[in-house]
């Protein structure tokens, strides 16, 4: 029997010997690599927690310890820990979730995987159990390096310091990298960190041997330990946390465990806000893995995990790749274009750009509002930026884009990867908030583009708007075949008419065309005859659309976008404008939070399927047209 198989719950973790110990910590990267590789997910960030995340569970009592996981794609081997050892489902309907989940059990506290939070909800916990009396309970933040460049995680350190009796412990997981290598000011900082060890050792010896020297030695050590922060300044700039009023441990080699587990104890007993640095290496002990200069395998998909190729081999180029040789021929063309990300520049399809124009290429870590904000002074300088994020993280930079760079009129595009629903990776990472955000933006334009050459010639009409920003946006995967038109009436591309005067008229929004034409193809069976429009760009909404919909009996739309406030109610209300009286139905996204599951699961759970909408849209045809064959023109 295998120790890992022993080990139901963190107080089993307490009754191993150190030799023990490291048994476990080989046997957990065994399982790692054997389960994720099967499965996908997050294998290079797990393989670097092994021995920090056994240390925590041995040294804090969790559940009534609280221990908080920064992004949490790193918890694997806490949940293996906890009592989750069934991997065979990692991501998948019904399986774990990729990240902590407080569904699955009492030892996961917080699940939003969006990066920089946890530092903020340790304040808040910190401060909740002295309110109540249980000033014993210890809070514990586990954030990595790349996390500390947002701006979130300082607001919240500024706030934890501001105590000192709040029992509270910062574990950095400093291995240089977010996505890729961490990048600033702050990453030169921990640097220098990890490479001056001396200090402590320095000050140490110099208070012996100056005890020793008779008259002078007190009274010139007491004049030095009083210059202590000059010197700490000095030797090591652990001096910016301590200046915040927060003790520092470390660094710390967070393989040892025996060194994590005693700085640790050492945290828990200060009794105040303690940070304790530990260096890891991405990626540890999967020799594939720390070799990846890329990205040290963050995120894998299903592989051979002895030669890393890809068990089902893409069928064709990525929606990502797609625009990133685009964005690379734009910047032939253009050299006042300039790319800017959050840390995730391979990701984003970033990572051509970079290589041809690095002068071009910012990467701001963590710091979606800064890259905005900084985008906007870009273009205020004269460049025409473009900033390619996942779609659910410009939700956290929508005042950025509201007050910074549309209410100056400027020319920045907004590329949203992931858009719609992504699925596997769960709640907070379907892109399904963006299209309802950013209606309500003034002289913003937004494009959906259906497929591939569909994003080319989007991409380009965007970044030639030079006095207002421009959004491009389209899902994770493979990008399908091309969707040709039949015609172009204003900006409003018609994909088919199924009769000669079509009493339904389905408005597609980007890549829901292929499902729309599905549809229409069930509809006509049932004796519906349609006409499928592409808008192209949903906002805003194209006057030759409402002309369209004046012709119908009947419009519904289709987007991967939450049904609150999306495209369809942007489209119902230019109708009432134009006061065009056909019923409307939109169809998309309802709004709750989604399980994690495959995107084709999702997509047919909730009706955004070529089978959904026919039936869906057949059931509203039913009702609302009972003079069948009329197809009545109600133009305004």
């Amino acid at each position: 029997m295998s120790l890992l198989s022993t080990v139901q719950g963190p107080a089993d973790l307490r009754r191993l010997s150190p030799a023990e110990l490291g048994q476990l910590a080989d046997e957990v990267r065994e399982f790692l690599v054997d389960a994720v590789t099967r499965t996908g997910g997050h294998l290079g960030p797990n393989l670097g927690v092994v021995e920090l995340t056994i240390a925590l569970h041995r040294v804090f009592d969790s559940p009534y310890d609280r221990i908080l996981w920064d992004t949490g794609h790193q918890a694997y081997v806490h949940k293996l820990l906890t009592g989750r050892q069934d991997f065979s489902r990692l991501r998948m309907q019904g399986g774990l979730s990729g990240y902590p989940s407080r569904a699955e059990s009492e030892h996961d506290v917080i699940e939003n995987s969006h990066a920089s939070t946890a530092l903020g909800y340790a304040d808040g916990l910190a401060k909740a159990h002295q309110l109540l009396g249980t000033p014993d309970r210890h809070t514990v933040a586990v954030i990595g390096d790349g996390a500390l460049t947002g701006g979130m995680a300082w607001e919240a350190l500024n706030n934890i310091a501001e105590a000192g009796d709040r029992p509270l412990v910062i574990v950095v997981n400093d291995n240089e990298r977010s996505y890729a290598r961490t990048i600033g000011g702050l990453a030169h900082h921990l640097a220098t960190l990890r490479t001056t060890q001396g200090y402590e050792r320095f000050l140490a010896l110099g208070k012996e041997a100056l005890q020793r020297t008779p008259l002078v030695g007190q009274p010139l050590f007491g004049a030095l330990h009083g210059a202590k922060k000059g010197f700490k300044d000095a030797f090591t700039p652990q001096g910016m946390f301590e200046d915040l009023g927060l003790k520092y441990l470390g660094p710390i080699d967070g393989h040892d465990l025996g060194a994590v587990e005693q700085a640790l104890r050492q945290a828990r007993g200060f009794g105040g806000p303690v940070i304790v640095h530990c260096l890891t290496v991405k990626g540890r002990g999967y020799r594939p893995a720390e070799q990846d200069e890329a990205d040290r395998f963050h995120a894998v998909g299903a592989m051979d995990p002895y030669t890393c190729l890809p068990v089902s081999p893409s069928a064709g180029a990525s929606w990502t790749s797609v625009f990133g040789s685009e964005l690379l021929a734009l910047g032939a063309e253009r050299p006042d274009l300039v790319a800017i990300t959050a840390a995730m520049l391979q990701p984003v399809g970033l990572a051509e750009f970079a290589a041809a124009y690095p002068e071009r290429t910012y990467d701001v870590g963590i710091a979606e509002q800064h890259a905005v904000a900084s985008a906007a002074g870009l273009a205020t300088g004269g460049m025409h930026p473009v900033v390619a994020v996942y779609a659910t993280f410009l939700n956290r930079a929508f005042d950025q884009v509201l007050m910074d760079v549309a209410l100056h009129r400027l020319g920045v595009t907004f590329v949203l990867d992931r858009a719609g629903v992504t699925g596997n990776d769960g709640a907070s990472h379907n892109g399904m908030w963006d299209m309802s955000l950013l209606q309500v933006v003034p002289g913003l334009r937004l494009a959906a583009p259906r497929d591939a050459d569909q994003l080319r010639d989007q991409l380009r009409e965007a970044v030639a708007v030079s006095d207002a920003p421009t959004v491009v946006r389209f899902p994770k995967g493979t990008v399908g075949p091309a969707v040709p038109a039949l015609e172009r009436i204003g900006g409003v591309d018609v994909l088919q008419r199924t009769g000669p005067a079509p009493e339904i008229l389905l408005v597609a929004v980007g890549t829901m065309a292929p499902v729309c034409l599905d549809a229409a193809a069930l509809l006509l069976a049932e004796g519906f005859t349609c006409t499928v429009v592409d808008p192209r760009w949903v906002k805003p909404v194209d006057p030759a659309l409402t002309e369209l919909a004046a012709a119908h009996r009947l419009v519904v739309t289709v987007e991967d976008n939450g049904r609150a406030g999306g495209v369809g109610a942007a489209i119902a209300q230019a109708m009432r404008d134009a006061e065009v009286d056909v019923p409307l139905r939109d169809l998309g996204i309802p709004q709750e939070f989604l399980p994690h599951a495959g995107r084709g699961e999702l997509m047919e759970e909730i009706g955004l399927t070529g089978t959904g909408v026919a039936a869906q849209t057949a059931v509203f045809a039913k009702r609302l047209l009972p003079n069948r064959g009329a197809n009545q023109h109600h133009a305004g």
